[in-house]
Order: C-alpha cells, then structure tokens, then sequence
C-alpha cells in the first residue's frame, strides 16, 4: 500500500539545484516505488475537477518566467495513462464529485519539478489533475477520500503545493525563517496529528497568521486533499523554509 504525500514544490529552479530538499526528494523517490503516480498540482485550476487522459508522453509546460535558460531545457517526458484517468473520475462520479478528461495538458511544474527529482527517468506513468481553490475545505478533503482505495493498488497519490505561499512576503536574502509562518505550520500539524479536522477546515479563521500565510488558497488545498486520501497517521517528513517564508513542510498521510 502506498501512502500519500503532501509535497511543497517551491520555486521551479528545485528542478536545476542540489540541495537538502532536493535530496530529500532523490531519497524518498528511491523508497517509493508505486505503479502509477497521480498528483494534484496548484498550477492547475479548474472550477469542475479535470483530468488528465493521455497515453502518449506529456509535453512539458514550462509556466514561469525569468529564469535560467537551462530550466527552460529541461523535459520530462512522462506518459498518462487513460485507464487510470477514467477509474478515477468513475471514483469521483461514485462519491457525487463531477469531473472531466482532458487529452491535450501538458504537466505543468507543480508536478513535473518534483516529479523529476523523485524519478528521473520519468518511466511511471503518470495522471495529473486541477484543483479548484475555492471550494471549502470538506470539499477538498473529500475529493482526496474519493480516490482513497487508489493506494491499494500502489499508486502513489500527491498534492502539490505550498503551506506558505505568499511571495510578497518573501526576502530573497533571508536564511532565517519568519516567526509567523513557522506558527503557521506548527498549528497546522498539531491539528494534524491529533486528527482534528474540525478545527482544520477552519484554518483560515483559527490558525495564526492564516491570512498572511495563505492570501490565496490554491497552494494550500493539495495538502487537504492529500490529508484525505491516505490512511495512515499524518508525519512531517520535510521541513525548511526558504527566503524567510517560503515553506517546504512536506507531510505522509
């Protein structure tokens, strides 16, 4: 059985470095090894969930501007797989959640970013679907339960994301991270560990520094429906900020 992750995906250019995070991800893809990969990515919105339905190799979609060129080179040439797109929006059209195939997204760096450090050889296939960052938070809990039954079969489920996500508060010279977002995700995962999704569907009411950390939900609800699509006890397997606010908690459900 796999589990499923909340990764944070942090800036594009994790695609080029050598960093702890970076190895922590070479690490943890070295561990995993499932069947097919489905990943929610904050890059991707839609206001029906949207799947994607290919089974050629995706096309590289490089949504980010004013960075280095040899970003720009990189590819990776995944495939789909349409048997595990329709499963999955058979899954959600069980639980009452409308969804649609797409046949023509490429994967965008919400996914592809992680998923090239996790398995560089892009030989897993993969499925990739949008968010929707508007829908309350039992909503996105409940899309992630939808699909929950996916694991026994070794398909490993993500939602990719950011806790923090507010780059107008970020300090590109900062090493430190700021008090409020450290508060922010230490908040969060107690109400994670403790199993308190009642006061988690309220984040943005009872966590501290909830506004600032997430002006804009659609880096945060991956972590909800990643939260609802594993069965295990929720642990930080990762955990750095970058330029003082930029989060890279990274959870297993």
């Amino acid at each position: 059985m796999m589990p499923s992750l909340f990764l944070a995906h942090g800036s594009p250019m994790l695609a080029l470095e050598n960093t702890e995070y970076t190895q922590f991800l070479a690490r943890l893809g070295s561990q995993l090894q499932p069947k097919e990969i489905v990943i929610f990515t904050a890059h991707w919105e839609k206001e029906t969930i949207t799947i994607s339905a290919i089974d050629g190799t995706y096309e590289t979609i490089y949504d980010f501007y004013g960075f280095p060129p040899e970003l720009y080179k990189i590819k990776y040439p995944a495939k789909g797989s349409v048997r595990l797109a329709e499963k999955i929006q058979t899954l959600f059209a069980h639980a009452g959640i409308p969804a649609h195939l797409d046949t023509m997204r490429g994967l965008d760096h919400g996914s592809w970013t992680l998923l090239y450090k996790m398995y560089p050889k892009a030989d897993i296939p993969v499925v990739q679907i949008s968010v929707h960052p508007f829908l309350e938070p039992e909503k996105q809990y409940r899309i992630g339960k939808a699909i929950q039954e996916l694991a026994d079969e070794d398909i490993l489920i993500i939602g990719s994301g950011v806790t923090v996500h507010n780059l107008r508060a970020v300090n590109w010279n900062q090493t430190e991270p700021e008090l409020w977002a450290v508060q922010f995700d230490d908040w969060l995962m107690d109400q994670l560990e403790k199993q308190d999704f009642i006061s988690l569907f309220q984040y943005d009411k009872l966590a501290p520094n909830a506004k600032l950390a997430v002006p804009r939900p659609e880096h945060f609800v991956p972590l909800l429906i990643a939260a609802g699509s594993g069965s295990g006890q929720p642990k930080v397997i990762y955990r750095s900020y970058e330029f003082g606010s930029l989060s890279y908690l990274c959870i297993q459900f």
